[in-house]
């Protein structure tokens, strides 16, 4: 996955309202659109160095979008959560997980939808991964009943004796291995425990991270043993 123009480095000034972020720019305070719902634990501190990357289209509010950010641990780690399907797309595409003819967004139960159905059936849940603690890449970084029920949906398909997986991608290149951070969610490590119990396949792929995209990288260690509710630290 490239990034459609070069992003251009900033400084932050501050993210508020969840998805805004004033940032300096060649000496100017700018505004950026920041694409991601969470909390950006340690991933939002002023003085960091952003990347973002500019349009020019009328219809958009804001010229600039917020898409990586330079990490403590000398890496990088992509802040836009969008960027996260696509680059799993291009993977699918590229023979990862032998997908076959894949279909995207697919509705799933009476309100939800779920990113991939692969050729053979099996439905693939993705999500991104950027909080860092203590060596491990850690999901979720804040309280999240959507990615809960998501994994409930996911349970029941496999219940009814459907292929399912959760695909969780390490969208950091400081880290090497991923894990459920229970202490920041109970709920989602319980329903985590729960759906790998009933058959749903917990898988976490790795990315390389520059200027110019992200590409998945290859399948990395995700620590899926008993009790992986509890974050271990």
């Amino acid at each position: 996955m490239e990034f459609q123009t070069p992003l251009r480095r900033a400084t932050l000034i501050r993210r508020y309202k969840r998805f805004l972020a004033d940032m300096e720019l060649d000496g100017q305070t700018i505004t950026a659109h920041c694409a991601n719902p969470g909390s950006m634990l340690g991933m939002a501190d002023p003085g960091m160095t952003c990347w973002i990357e500019g349009n020019d289209d009328p219809n958009r509010k804001l010229r600039w979008s917020w898409k990586l950010v330079e990490t403590p641990g000398e890496g990088r780690a992509v802040v836009d959560t969008s960027l996260a399907n696509r680059v799993v797309a291009e993977a699918l595409r590229g023979g990862f997980l032998n997908a076959g003819d894949f279909r995207a967004e697919v509705k799933m139960g009476q309100s939800s939808r779920v990113d991939f159905v692969l050729g053979d059936g099996t439905l693939l849940e993705v999500k991104s991964v950027t909080l860092a603690r203590n060596g491990w890449a850690e999901f979720p970084d804040s309280v999240t009943q959507r990615g809960t029920r998501h994994l409930h949906d996911l349970t029941e398909a496999a219940r009814q004796g459907r292929g399912a997986m959760m695909l969780y991608l390490l969208a950091r290149d400081d880290v090497g291995r991923v894990r459920i951070a229970g202490d920041i969610d109970p709920a989602y490590a319980a329903a985590f425990d729960d759906a790998r119990a009933n058959g749903v396949r917990m898988i976490a792929l790795g990315t390389r991270i520059t200027r110019q995209g992200v590409q998945a990288t290859g399948p990395v260690p995700l620590d899926d043993g008993p009790q992986s509710g509890v974050s271990r630290r």
